[in-house]
């Protein structure tokens, strides 16, 4: 009976161990992107991606590539640690050359623990992330949950349920904007106690920011390189002039340095604006409405092509590629 059941996960394949260029992967059935998105990533119909944490899962891949040209995938993950986004990109740029490259950024890329922390109480399955899984990776699959996920695959094709996400990695997670409270946003918002900030470093570390050096140097050099801290409210961001908002900005300027050694384009969101200052723009402190997804799209363009700050203060240019003289 063991041996049956193995061989039924096998046959519907619900983490796409076997999707390949020319070999599509199955549908995404399953919530924890950690086991579904190593697929779409070898699949190989993606030349462009999006990594981050859910504050980077609103920007619409379709809209991307209409901004940048290029076929886009949203791989971005709940509550993602940079160690877990990292495992994700470098299989994405390590499979095949990519176009364009967004990196959304948020306070644990800055942490001086982010070596250590790095797995949440989601499940991470490594054997999805490797170049190629084998027999090992086959052979994790005989568990439960890989059971109820085949069984999901084959409903789904059978007609009798719909897909989880959609197959680009895009899912609009948030509740309709019908449904919003701005009452109950604002308590979600200005609910948590403020976290004690201790005492300011000389020199704090960064761990984390080693991982995206070297990511963005397995980008080509004539694809395009982004990074962007994430437009979070005002509520998450560190109090000016705080131990905390002396810590980002050291961080914030090793994350330029490393931009502009790899041709990148650094866009800070995460700064007081007239939309992080706006609690109507926002279900709670991290995570902004859809309008507010298709602006940081648009603002991604502009800073691309301009190269400066933003004259409405939404966003800050930290780093850009050099342009050639006139």
């Amino acid at each position: 009976m063991g041996l049956l059941v193995l061989a039924f996960v096998a046959a519907l394949d619900p983490y796409g161990l076997r999707a390949a260029p020319g070999r599509a992967p199955g549908p995404i059935m399953d919530l924890n992107q950690r086991f579904m998105y190593p697929q779409v990533v070898r699949g190989g119909a993606y030349d462009s991606a999006v990594f981050g944490t859910s504050t980077a899962r609103l920007l619409d891949p379709d809209a991307l590539g209409r901004a940048f040209g290029g076929h886009f995938a949203n791989l971005a993950m709940n509550a993602a640690t940079p160690w877990e986004q990292m495992q994700l990109a470098r299989l994405f740029l390590t499979r095949a050359p990519a176009k364009s490259v967004l990196f959304g950024i948020d306070g644990p890329w800055c942490e001086a623990d982010a070596d250590v922390r790095r797995l949440t109480f989601r499940a991470f399955p490594p054997w999805l992330y490797e170049a190629t899984p084998g027999t090992i990776a086959f052979l994790h699959q005989w568990n439960l949950q890989s059971v109820q996920v085949a069984g999901r695959v084959l409903l789904h094709r059978l007609g009798r349920m719909p897909v989880r996400i959609r197959q680009d990695g895009y899912e609009i997670f948030t509740p309709p904007d019908s449904r919003y409270d701005a009452a109950r946003a604002a308590a979600h918002i200005h609910g948590d106690a403020p976290v004690p900030e201790g005492a300011p470093e000389a020199d704090p570390a960064t761990p984390a920011l080693a991982w995206l050096d070297a990511l963005l140097g397995l980008v080509p050099a004539d694809g395009l390189k982004l990074v962007a801290f994430m437009p979070v409210n005002v509520a998450a961001q560190p109090r000016p002039g705080s131990p905390a908002a002396a810590r980002e900005a050291a961080c914030k300027a090793r994350v330029a340095a490393i931009a502009r050694r790899h041709g990148a384009t650094l866009v800070d969101f995460r700064i007081p604006s007239a939309v992080t200052r706006d609690d109507t723009n926002y279900w709670d402190a991290l995570h902004y409405r859809l309008p507010i997804a298709g602006r940081v799209v648009a603002a991604l363009r502009r800073a691309v092509d301009e190269g400066r700050d933003d004259p409405d203060g939404f966003y800050r240019v930290l780093a850009a590629p050099r342009r050639p003289e006139r």
